[in-house]
Parts: structure tokens; sequence; C-alpha cells
């Protein structure tokens, strides 16, 4: 099946999530084409911080990403959050807008984390329903993205593959594929991570995800704060020698790098994309 050209995946290029903490560092790497910002963190009403303007004025794409819609809850996304998210990327003249499958509250409570589902049809049925009520109310086209998850729920009726392509399916939406989650998960879970790439609707990449972390007592965290590992840029090329992503965006959420050091980071990410091309014949 292939997406129709009006929700065809922009070309994106090489992207960071922005982080007011490495504005400068950000607008200083040479071949920036885009960035991310958490939609929460921005209130419509107050101006664009400058750094995201400047950055809009020489052409870097800026993507909303939301992390509190909750689209894998029960109850369906909140009016509010959706509406904001809505106008943020109205505001941005975003390409797309993004989104986790993960629960984060029920009967009001936030989790405070990004849960995962159970992969069952009932499961899958409640995320689909809420995924094309966000997608009535959006005015572009909704990304959605795999997370890590250091459990599973018991008596699972699909696997991750099955699930994540049949929400995509159902829904006609995007892929933001984590490869560091998807790392972290074939880890933790025993599974091989490059070869369920074959079982993915990669036709649906919209971008990519790379992150760093960290193992402690023998679980590999997705922590957002440390060096991409080497594991992960490995299947970063494993994805690339597949498919070429419109963009790849690296994610730093705190103790930030210097300077040199998320650039080197971010040449890291183009070199490892750039061998799995090779191996792509591209």
């Amino acid at each position: 099946m292939n997406l129709s050209q009006q929700h065809a995946a922009p070309e994106l290029g090489t992207g960071v999530g922005w982080r007011a903490e490495m504005a400068l560092a950000v607008e200083r790497y040479p071949t920036l084409g885009f960035v991310e910002v958490i939609a929460e963190d921005l209130d419509a009403p107050l101006p664009v911080p400058a750094p995201l303007e400047a950055l809009r004025d020489r052409g870097v794409a800026v993507v909303p990403h939301g992390v509190t819609l909750g689209l894998g809850g029960a109850e369906p996304p909140d009016p509010a959050r959706l509406a904001a998210l809505a106008r943020l990327a109205a505001r941005f003249e975003a390409p797309l807008v993004s989104e986790h499958i993960a629960f984060v509250r029920g009967g009001g409570v936030e989790s405070g984390h990004l849960l995962p589902l159970p992969r069952t049809r009932e499961a899958l049925d409640v995320l689909v329903e809420n995924v094309r009520a966000a997608k009535r109310v959006l005015p572009v086209p909704l990304a959605l993205e795999n997370i890590a998850a250091l459990f599973e729920w018991p008596d699972a009726e699909m696997g991750e593959a099955d699930f994540l392509t049949e929400a995509l399916e159902r829904t006609d939406s995007l892929l933001l594929l984590d490869i560091s989650n998807l790392y972290a998960n074939g880890r933790n879970h025993g599974f091989d991570a490059a070869a369920l790439l074959d079982r993915l609707p990669l036709h649906r990449l919209a971008y990519v995800h790379v992150g760093g972390g960290v193992e402690r007592e023998g679980l590999y965290h997705d922590t957002h704060t440390h060096p991409v590992v080497p594991g992960a840029l490995a299947l970063l090329e494993e994805l690339c020698a597949r498919v070429a992503p419109a963009g790849i965006l690296l994610e730093r959420d705190d103790d930030f790098p210097r300077e040199e050091e998320l650039h080197a980071e971010l040449d890291a990410i183009a070199a490892a994309a750039a061998r799995g091309a090779v191996r792509r014949g591209r």
C-alpha cells in the first residue's frame, strides 16, 4: 500500500530536538534541515522563542512533537490538548506533527511516563479510535512513534510489528520510527531488532529518532541524556540499508553536550545513514 501524495512524508534532512539550552549549538550546525519542539513546552499566546524564529527564517522546518495526548488511553484525546497541538502546527506552518503510541493517564491521574499498551485487539481498537479523532482536528499529517518499554503486558495477542503496522494502516498515519527505542526493546526483551525492521511498514516512514542511553543492572535505558551507543547507530545503518528516511533527528533532553560534541554526534548519525545508503545501492 502506498501513501497518497497528500500524505507523503516531506523531505526533512538532519534534525535535532530543539532545547533552549542547545539553541546556539543547534543554530550553528551547518546542514540542519529541521528541528522538533515539545508541543507542551510552547504556550501559544506567548511569542515564539527568537532562536526558533531565526531557524524558520533560514528555512529550517519545525515539527511539533506531542507527549501528553495519551492516544492509547481509554479516554478520548482531551479537546484542549488537541486544539493546542493543532494551533501550534498552524503557527509553525509545520509539515506534520507527531505523538507516541502510549498510555499516559487514567481517571485524571498522570503516569508521568510513556507506558506501553497491551498488544490486544481491544487496546488496538481504542488506539485506532483515538488516533482517528485526533486526525480529524489536526491540520497536518500525524506520525505515530514507537516507545521504549521496560516491561510488556502479559497475554499479548499480537507482536510489536503487527500491532504497529495495523495501527498505522487502519488510521492512515505516518510512522515516526525511534531507532533507539527499538534497539532498547530488542536488548531488554530479547528479539532481533534488525529483523523486525523487515516487518514494519517502512513505506509510511516520516522520520527517525535517535537518542542516547545507558545500561543499568542488566536493563538498557533510553535516557536522552547520554551519547548514542554504537548498537543504535548500527541499527540506524540497517534501516538506511532498506529505505531512505526523509529525516533523521537526534534527541537530547538533559545533560546537554558541548557544541563540538553535539555536532560530532550528528555527524556520526549522518555517517551511519550514509553507510546504509551505500549498502542500499544509492
